[in-house]
């Protein structure tokens, strides 16, 4: 897996972690942000194209907090999308179904290096907090972190 690319995650993840804030499966690829040296444990962020709904709480939290670390905006194959690192996820290799291919030119779909690091930063930020204790990422995260570092 190359950090910076697109992913499928399998079915059988949602089965095995069984979370109603958990956003993917084998028709949603989700963003592949980074890999934690220490755990060996892949971060994923799913991106959905309702952008106004994201835009709105994106600047809802802007004016109550004077930023937002859990939502990001950039183009996805020439289309605006919201990524939703609130919604971040952790996966291991064992739930990777396939890389997400731009079907036009047989390429991995990425996004541009300044969109990449400004993602990866919240993500890591975000990661920060939840691990300090701060109730951020919806998905129970750390319950899911803690299971896939079991499997291993």
């Amino acid at each position: 897996m190359d950090c910076g690319h697109f992913y499928f995650i399998k079915d059988q993840y949602f089965l095995d972690f069984p979370d109603k804030f958990l956003m993917g499966g084998t028709n949603r690829p989700l963003f592949y942000a980074f890999k934690e040296l220490r755990t060996g444990i892949f971060w994923m962020i799913p991106f959905t194209s309702q952008v106004e709904k994201f835009r709105r709480i994106y600047q809802h939290k802007i004016q109550r907090y004077g930023k937002c670390d859990t939502i990001e905006f950039g183009e996805v194959l020439g289309y605006e999308k919201a990524f939703l690192i609130q919604n971040m996820c952790p996966v291991t290799p064992k739930y990777i179904e396939k890389e997400y291919i731009e079907k036009r030119t047989g390429d991995p779909v990425r996004i541009d290096g300044v969109l990449e690091s400004r993602i990866l930063a919240k993500a890591n930020r975000v990661l920060a907090l939840q691990r300090n204790g701060k109730k951020i990422i919806f998905p129970d995260v750390l319950k899911i972190e803690k299971a896939l570092l079991a499997q291993s």
